[in-house]
This record gives structure tokens, sequence and C-alpha cells, in this order.
């Protein structure tokens, strides 16, 4: 997973591990969520962070691509 910006980045990565994810920090933008069968938890995952960010409020959009969820300001 992939966010725009750092503190978005802490934010997300707070949120998933509340969630019960195995969630760690990458580098300064990136969050892996370790699971135990990636192809059947994918949905799973992008569906929360769907949530996440309605909830926060954050005008991000999530986007999956080849087994990773970018989440990154919409297109104007």
């Amino acid at each position: 997973m992939q966010a725009a910006r750092i503190p978005d980045r802490d934010r997300l990565l707070q949120e998933l591990r509340d969630a019960g994810l195995d969630a760690e920090p990458i580098g300064e933008i990136e969050i892996e969520v370790s699971t135990e069968n990636a192809a059947a938890q994918e949905d799973e995952v992008y569906a929360l962070v769907e949530r996440m960010i309605m909830s926060i409020g954050a005008p991000f959009v999530p986007i999956k691509h080849e087994g990773t969820i970018y989440i990154r300001p919409p297109l104007s």
C-alpha cells in the first residue's frame, strides 16, 4: 500500500493496526500489510482502506494495481 503523504501514511497505518491487520511502514509513504492468504484478503483490505478514507474525510482515492493498493489524491 502506498499513501500520498507521510501524515496520511501514519494515520492509515494506525487505522490498519487498530483493525487487527499486520501493517508495517516501509520507507516514507508505503505500508506493507501481511496476510495469510493475500489473494483472498486483498479485496478485504481494499474495502477496509476505502472505509477508512471515507471515515476520516481524506480527499484520497484508493487504486488497486498488480497486488498493490495506492492511495493518492483524486485526478482533477
